[in-house]
């Protein structure tokens, strides 16, 4: 990662076009960064329209701040300390986002899923296409692959931090910022960056599974990721609750943003199903999409009013060995629409 002079001819133009009030040249200089900036900002508030909302507030206090960056940085490093500086304040104003999980203790499979809570405080799903993200680690001194470091398991546990152990975390393990450039960003010093970083791993590290989706994916490989999605769409569209769960794993989980009730273990995980949304002559179309850096899928559910299938949801699931240990349904039927899916799908 380096933290030296811009050295690109035609980023050094671009830039001196931008500081002369030239906002296409602008445009063009920061475009090459947006994605893993929104990325950034996506892992730093567990949202995607709050990180949205701070990558639009950085690249504005950017512009404005352009005739004060002397090239001292790059303009990658320097733009990374502006949009964590704007997502730090913004979550001085909005409420720590969880999952379910996290949100209170399961329920009971035999009785009715809770009511949406009014208030937003879930961990949002994230197009993988957004990413704009290499397999692999971003540098040689970072401790997470950047695949990993958007899975929901992750963004989860990086919620819990104090936000500037997350921001510290982040800078230094996922994007391998050296420890003088966290702390440049951070108006600290080096030392705080490393001892904070310290209580970061440990709190982190007892949130994660012991594996990361990432290499359970790489472990059972491309053909049986496939056959499993598949089977999986079939078993869902032909609303046969023994097969889908027979995919579970026996400790297998369920959880449904923005309601709080979930459900752990394969047979709880089965009763619901078979009382919801299975149960009841319910039929529902699969469309596989990829949701942070983990197998997802849009869920369409069939309307007689208006004799189409209709956006209901996008489930990530998450995979141990060849079987499903977790599945996540974020009931918005808005998300369906960032993925490029149209809201309805004939009959």
């Amino acid at each position: 990662m380096s933290s030296g002079p811009t050295s690109s001819t035609g980023e050094r133009e671009l830039l001196e076009a931008a500081r002369r009030g030239d906002e296409h040249a602008y445009a063009r200089l920061v475009e090459t960064h947006r994605a893993e900036l929104h990325a950034h900002c996506y892992r730093m508030l567990g949202s995607v329209p709050d990180a949205e909302d701070a990558l639009q507030e950085a690249l504005l206090r950017a512009w404005r701040g352009l005739p004060r960056f002397e090239g001292r940085s790059s303009l990658r490093s320097w733009l990374y300390r502006i949009a964590t500086n704007a997502c730090l304040k913004l979550i001085e104003r909005r409420p720590r986002r969880v999952l379910p999980i996290d949100y209170g203790p399961a329920a009971d499979p035999h009785t009715a899923p809770g009511e949406p809570l009014v208030e937003s405080v879930w961990v949002d799903p994230y197009p993988d296409e957004k990413l704009g993200l290499e397999d692999g680690f971003a540098a040689p001194e970072a401790r997470y692959e950047q695949r990993e470091s958007v899975e929901l398991a992750f963004i989860a546990a990086l919620q819990h931090l104090p936000p500037r152990q997350r921001a510290v975390l982040i800078l230094r393990d996922v994007l391998g910022f050296s420890g003088q450039e966290v702390a440049d960003a951070l108006e600290t010093t080096p030392a705080s960056v490393y001892s904070a970083l310290q209580r970061a791993h440990k709190s982190v590290e007892e949130r994660l599974p012991v594996q990361s989706q990432q290499a359970a994916q790489r472990s059972l490989g491309d053909v049986a990721l496939r056959d499993l999605v598949d089977s999986y769409v079939d078993a869902w569209q032909r609303g046969d609750v023994d097969a889908v769960v027979a995919m579970l794993t026996e400790d297998a989980s369920l959880a449904m943003p923005p309601i709080p009730t979930w459900y752990s273990g394969r047979e709880a995980v089965a009763e619901f199903l078979r009382g919801w949304p299975l149960g009841a002559g319910r039929r529902w179309r699969l469309l596989p999409v990829r949701a942070n850096g983990q197998l997802a899928l849009a869920h369409y559910i069939w309307s007689d009013e208006r004799e189409r299938f209709v956006a209901h949801s996008v489930n990530v699931l998450g995979v141990r060995g060849a079987q499903i240990a977790e599945i996540i349904a974020f009931l918005e039927p808005e998300w369906v629409a960032r993925y490029g899916l149209p809201d309805e799908l004939p009959g």
